[in-house]
């Protein structure tokens, strides 16, 4: 249960950070931003998930 719910939180942080980079780039999703925000909210993600897990 306990990778499962990271894997989730990565996964859902991941596609929303690159959702939102891909807006300020113009909808390229391969752009820097998309990757930075992608990065930047998949850890967060996983920060949240591992918080709620405890």
């Amino acid at each position: 249960m306990s990778k499962s719910v990271i894997y989730i939180g990565a996964t859902v942080g991941g596609l929303l950070g690159g959702a939102i980079g891909a807006k300020f780039d113009g909808g390229n999703i391969f752009g820097l931003w998309g990757i930075l925000l992608s990065t930047i909210f998949g850890l967060g993600g996983i920060y949240i998930a591992y918080k709620i897990q405890q």
